[in-house]
């Protein structure tokens, strides 16, 4: 599958990088691929790295990325567009305090197949689950049902088991996992490591 990795950060090299791991095709998306380096595929801009691939993730810089990706809207129109972010200010906190960055997402781009997932796991937790010492949970939360199937996939190729993935329901849940932003950075600061995750027993 080729997958469009929108941002060259850690979050976006790390991402790209464990797609690669698991036998994908990766691109990196950048707004000057000019200056894009170190990366472990190669970037192109934004409309030529949607244009070629299945599956957009955005791992932009999240309390901007509405603003990114609104004028790509043409390019996103049926395009599976995964959001990982928690949008929050230079203060930390929550930049939609009474909704979420996955429902602005589908608004803004409503020919677009958003799935909110991977927000409430570090980043490397995310390409290899198995850095903990046992099996946790990952989120999805999206309108789209065959979409999600598509995300859910790219899970299992990174390591989460089937039964490890939660479906939450539609894209407004969204706002569940990305408010618990605010108890993984109270975790952070107590246990001081982003080394950990949840897991659902009942």
């Amino acid at each position: 599958m080729r997958i469009a990795v929108l941002g060259t950060g850690h979050m976006g090299s790390t991402l790209g990088a464990g797609f690669i791991g698991a036998g994908h095709d990766v691109v990196f998306g950048s707004r000057d691929s000019s200056r894009a380096s170190g990366l472990p595929a190669p970037a192109l801009g934004h409309v030529e790295a949607i244009a070629g691939s299945d599956v957009v993730v955005s791992a932009l810089a999240a309390a901007h990325s509405l603003a990114t990706l609104t004028p790509l809207r043409e390019s996103l129109a049926d395009r599976v567009l995964i959001d990982i972010g928690n949008a929050v200010d230079e203060h930390m906190d929550l930049v939609y305090t009474d909704s979420s960055l996955g429902e602005r997402l589908q608004l803004a781009l409503p020919d677009a197949r958003v799935v909110k997932t991977l927000s409430t796991v570090g980043g490397p937790i995310g390409v290899n689950p198995t850095l903990l010492s046992a099996p946790t949970n990952v989120f999805l939360s999206g309108d789209d049902a065959a979409a999600k199937g598509v995300v859910g996939s790219l899970l299992t190729d990174l390591g989460w088991a089937v039964d490890r993935q939660v479906d939450l329901g539609g894209i407004t849940t969204a706002r569940a996992v990305e408010h618990y932003f605010l108890l993984f950075a109270a975790l952070i600061g107590a246990l001081r490591t982003p080394t950990f995750n949840i897991a659902i027993t009942h």
